[in-house]
């Protein structure tokens, strides 16, 4: 093999990887020469006879690792969104690799002996706010790596976290495997009744993207959702749901359950070896919430207000259906579309009257728009530069003084090699090294309506809210400023990492935001004032419903986590059901499972974190609030959010950067009052 792009210093613009030169090939030996590098730069730090300090010893481990870091993240990050099995085969022999080096290094008796003589004399240290968190959090995350354990269970400890990196990529290439391998094949038009033009375009592109005559429906989420919204055809409704919530319990070899068992048996034995009842009490000591009576109080907080309004929602639809005359009892595959009709007929709104306001190329120049009254950002799209797919586009940041801020990758339609969702990542971090900055190299990945051989793509407004989220999150990244990567941008606690996507939602609701960018794509006609109000008469619709769905999620994930003997861990499709009684509002459906496929929680960063999406949401809420009182453009309150919320990263506690921004705690009032959930 001629020379491999990922071992040195990348030659190329900012320092993009160099996507076209990289093979799949090329990952396994580069990310073995790279750990030997680390593991180098790891000596030349025992190697120095001085008293430990933290400039010799902990901000010189933080800078060490760079080409392993960035190699691995090319790898994961394509996993995610351009994967093929010849990249999975290589995570999959490079995660053990990359979990034993982790481990090598937490464990290390020298390397921590000189970190723990820093961290014991940190009262004599005059160092900053962001040097004092990383001293905390590098003491942290080697105590909470099996520093302080014995032999025997340092070795337990690196068997159950190599065993976990494995099960947790097999989880997630199941769940893409599943999702990827079911069609839905119409060729009779009768059962395409109900569904827009749009949607029936986009099936008869896929259909003959697949050499096959008539219309393909697939369980990605552009495809799945229009149709379980619009079909008339009650029993292609149910079959498609059926297959939607059946990913990874067939009993074949993409079944899910016994990983999730070993998942969940391993974590717990990980977390107790570290002296933790719990893998929630694990997770939870880092964490806003910081105990799982915390989160369990409010959760049922949430759920008191939310679950009488939910099933009074749920008695609406049915009255609607009996008042159309239709004898039948509303199942799950029924929701969304008699949900669908009586939003249309209660506030003259559907995703086909608004999507034609929303193609996708005005509501990226929306988002920029906004990001240029908020921050003074500027976006210039940049053809040349090293992409891993052609759909790819991609970006270079400035402020308006023209200084570099990041470079931004966009890609936004769903394909075989992408897994279902939408994200943001990084494939750097910003940092400041030897007085030179590296700005971030950030993305954001999602699955949205792509065109049709007749009209562009064009998006439901819940796909604008989902761009807005993630762009929230990129500019978190963006605007980071700090010296040290893990402290920069999104590496904060779990349950602050929302904050800076819920809030950029709230945009999508006002007006003087959607009259950036929203203008019908035939006519430029802008989005009529009826139109908006619309929007903002309907934004609370089955909010109730839409609350109690999220806690029910967050509960399955805390029940998974909060177990404390390895003997509660039982059959999966029982445990999930037993802790869905209490947010129960359809009759449950035999031989579906939310937790086969819950990627958030068993190959994602949510692990006994779920709850943090309604977390941030209080402080979201709290937060918009600010805006509403003085403007939501207004350039002072754009200008602390920066400065204390977006470019802090996770220099500080959050709360404190929080009230710093707000001068006050949050409080669950605004998002009550928001959700219309107060009363």
């Amino acid at each position: 093999m001629e020379k491999n792009p990922l071992i040195e210093a990348f030659d190329t613009p900012y320092g993009i990887p160099p996507f076209h030169a990289i093979e799949s090939p090329h990952f396994l030996p580069a990310i073995k020469a790279n750990i030997e590098k680390a593991r180098a730069e790891i000596a030349a730090i025992l190697s120095i006879e001085e008293e430990p300090t933290f400039k010799n010893t902990i901000e010189a481990l933080e800078y060490t690792g760079e080409m392993l870091g960035l190699s691995a993240g090319v790898l994961f990050n394509l996993n995610a969104a351009e994967t093929n099995p010849d990249i999975q085969k290589a995570a999959m022999e490079v995660s053990p690799l990359l979990t034993e080096f982790h481990n090598d290094i937490a464990q290390n008796e020298a390397l921590f002996e000189r970190i723990n003589k820093v961290y014991h004399e940190k009262e004599q240290l005059e160092l900053t706010a962001e040097e004092q968190m990383l001293l905390d959090k590098t003491y942290k995350r080697f105590v909470r790596s099996g520093a302080k354990l014995d032999a025997a269970q340092k070795d337990a400890f690196r068997a159950i976290t190599k065993e976990l990196a494995e099960l947790e990529l097999k989880f997630g290439e199941h769940v893409l495997a599943e999702t990827n391998r079911y069609e839905l094949h119409i060729t009779d038009e009768n059962d395409l009744a109900g569904l827009p033009d749009y949607i029936i375009e986009a099936a008869a592109d896929t259909a003959k993207s697949k050499q096959k005559e008539g219309y393909v429906f697939t369980l990605q989420a552009p495809s799945y959702i229009p149709f379980m919204e619009h079909a008339d055809n009650r029993a292609l409704r149910e079959k498609l749901f059926k297959a939607y919530m059946s990913k990874g319990i067939k009993g074949d070899e993409y079944d899910n359950r016994e990983i999730i068992q070993k998942i969940v048996k391993l974590r717990l034995e990980k977390a107790q070896l570290l002296g933790y009842k719990s893998y929630a009490d694990y997770v939870l000591e880092e964490r806003m919430a910081n105990s799982q009576e915390g989160v369990s109080k409010f959760l049922d907080e949430l759920l008191e207000k939310a679950l009488p309004k939910a099933k009074a929602e749920v008695e609406e639809i049915k009255a609607f259906v009996k008042a159309r005359g239709e004898d039948l009892e509303l199942q799950r595959w029924d929701w969304a579309y008699y949900s669908e009709k009586l939003k249309k007929e209660k506030y003259s709104i559907s995703d086909e009257l608004l999507k034609p306001y929303f193609r996708l190329e005005q509501v990226i120049d929306g988002v920029f728009k906004v990001a240029q009254k908020l921050y003074g950002l500027n976006f210039v799209q940049e053809n040349d530069l090293p992409k891993y797919h052609k759909d790819v586009t991609t970006y270079r940041v400035t402020d308006n003084k023209d200084r570099l801020m990041a470079i931004f990758f966009a890609d936004f339609f769903p394909r075989e090699g992408k897994r279902g969702g939408a994200w943001m990542t990084a494939y750097r971090d910003m940092y400041t090294k030897d007085g030179e900055e590296m700005r971030p190299l950030v993305s954001i990945v999602c699955n949205f309506t792509p065109p049709s051989s007749k009209r562009p793509s064009l998006l439901t407004f819940d796909e604008v809210r989902t761009l807005f989220h993630e762009f929230g999150h990129a500019l978190h990244a963006m605007l980071a400023e700090g010296r040290y990567s893990s402290l920069t941008g999104t590496s904060v606690f779990w349950d602050f990492v929302e904050l800076p996507s819920q809030i950029m939602e709230n945009w999508t609701f006002e007006k003087a935001c959607l009259d950036l960018f929203a203008s019908h794509y035939e006519t430029n006609e802008k989005i009529p004032q009826e139109l908006i109000d619309k929007i903002i008469a309907a934004a609370n619709y089955h909010e109730a419903y839409q609350t109690v769905r999220q806690v029910s999620f967050a509960k399955l994930d805390m029940a998974w986590h909060s177990i404390t003997d390895v003997s509660q861990i039982g059959d999966v499709l029982a445990f999930e059901k037993e802790v869905f009684v209490s947010t129960e509002l359809f009759p449950p459906v035999d031989n579906t499972c939310m937790s086969a496929q819950f990627g958030h929680i068993f190959n994602g960063g949510y692990a006994a974190g779920y709850y943090s999406y309604k977390w941030a949401e209080v402080l979201d809420a709290d937060a918009y609030a600010m805006f509403k009182e003085h403007g939501i453009f207004d350039e002072a309150v754009a200008q602390s959010f920066k400065e204390h919320i977006l470019s802090k990263g996770g220099s500080e506690h959050p709360m404190v950067l929080y009230k710093r921004f707000r001068k006050k705690e949050p409080t669950i009032d605004a998002l009550l009052e928001r959700s219309g959930l107060a009363s």
